[in-house]
């Protein structure tokens, strides 16, 4: 342990860290798969299908919010296995699904506990010695297992059958329950009471903040469903050729995960952030907006770099900001928030005003969306270095 007093980030530990919040985010992750398989196995409109996506979605988010206190207690792991027992039957029940309403309570059932899951995992960031070391590491893995899952969710319907990918991401819930059992657990006081004193004020994020997390997901995941169309459309590009583009960005991206905590450390927290919000966002205006394939290419992975080094320094400021983890959950549930209406917002504009204006209103969204996390990640250093000059986490009175 260090100044922090977290648990030390060991091989089952960061195990365990991927697996929680792989699955906790895998609805949102793997979505595209999950959308092509209600479409085509009921003969769902695209709004029909979208809808039965945003059940799902916000079941998840908004049990992660509601969940963010509890996370914050001892008992992750049996919150964790609570919500993979719910998610595991409610994709059980998309499997057996025999029509639109039983499919649409399956995914609520199974939205709402993945969001225990991701509550959990999530919270428990917060209770490793590093941080930043913490965040890289289980982003990457994440990365990692989610691009299995996509392409084993549709392998599995299309070789087995339609349905079966919910199978298998059942059969995913519980292979996780062994794995999370090294989940770093909450502290037996988090906070100190309605007073105020020690974590409390540090453990319920303000409005503001959440809005802002949720404005700069729903940004990121707006483009990002779209982002396949606008290739096509703008650059001329084949359906192959963009597809294999944003795989690699995706994979390049991983460069951002290891990236962030290092610019962090060299440069401070606050202005390596402010650079890659900066990027991110004239990134993602380029790629909206550019008719060429090469630049299209290299905005893809420019953004996607810069968000993943985005998230891995989010997810660190807070944890420094609020070791009981309530924090990270809160956001993190505030980010699936955005993420589930992200791709609503975006299509409307992208409808009524075109590519240009979706161009300029993403690159401004993320600016003010950064704002209060520029401000949080501020809040961050300054709490870590009052904690390196604490001779124990119980002597930070707050």
């Amino acid at each position: 342990m260090n100044a922090r007093g977290g648990a030390a980030l060991t091989f089952g530990v960061a195990v365990a860290l991927i697996a929680g919040i792989t699955l906790g985010s895998g609805g949102a992750n793997v979505m595209p798969v999950f959308v092509d398989d209600f479409a085509s196995r009921f003969r769902l409109s695209d709004s029909g299908a979208g809808l039965v996506a945003a059940t799902q979605l916000m079941a998840t988010a908004v049990v992660t919010l509601l969940l963010a206190k509890r996370a914050a207690r001892p008992g992750r792991v049996l919150m964790t296995r609570f919500g993979l027992a719910l998610a595991g039957a409610g994709f059980l029940g998309a499997t057996a699904a025999t029509g639109p309403v039983t499919l649409v309570l399956a995914n609520l059932v199974l939205g709402a506990g993945l969001g225990a899951v991701y509550a959990a995992a999530t919270a428990a960031l917060a209770a490793t010695d590093d941080a930043d070391k913490a965040s890289a590491v289980t982003i990457s893995g994440t990365v990692g297992v989610t691009a299995l899952l996509i392409m084993g969710v549709p392998a599995a319907n299309h070789g087995l059958g339609e349905g079966t990918g919910f199978l298998l991401m059942a059969l995913c819930c519980l292979l996780a329950w062994p794995l999370i059992r090294r989940l770093p657990d909450g502290a037996a006081t988090p906070d100190a009471g309605p007073a105020g004193g020690g974590g409390a004020s540090a453990a319920r994020p303000s409005v503001v903040l959440l809005l802002g997390t949720a404005l700069l997901w729903a940004v990121t995941q707006g483009a990002w469903s779209y982002a396949s169309v606008l290739g096509r459309q703008h650059t001329g590009m084949s359906h192959s050729a963009v597809s294999a583009v944003l795989a690699i960005s995706s994979v390049v991206a991983l460069v951002g995960a290891v990236v962030g905590p290092i610019a962090a450390r060299r440069f401070g927290r606050m202005r390596s952030m402010a650079v890659f919000v900066t990027a991110q966002a004239l990134a993602m205006a380029v790629l909206v907006l550019t008719h060429d394939p090469v630049l299209f290419t290299a905005a893809a992975v420019l953004w996607q770099t810069c968000q993943l080094a985005v998230l891995v320094q989010m997810l660190a400021a807070a944890a420094l900001i609020d070791p009981t983890g309530r924090l990270v959950a809160s956001l993190s549930g505030a980010g699936a928030l955005g993420t589930g209406v992200g791709p609503l917002a975006v299509g409307a504009v992208l409808d009524d005003a075109g590519a240009d204006v979706l161009g300029l209103v993403l690159a401004l969204g993320t600016f003010v969306a950064s704002l209060p996390l520029l401000r949080m990640t501020v809040t961050g250093a300054e709490a870590s270095a009052e904690r390196g000059l604490a001779p124990s986490p119980a002597a930070d009175t707050g």
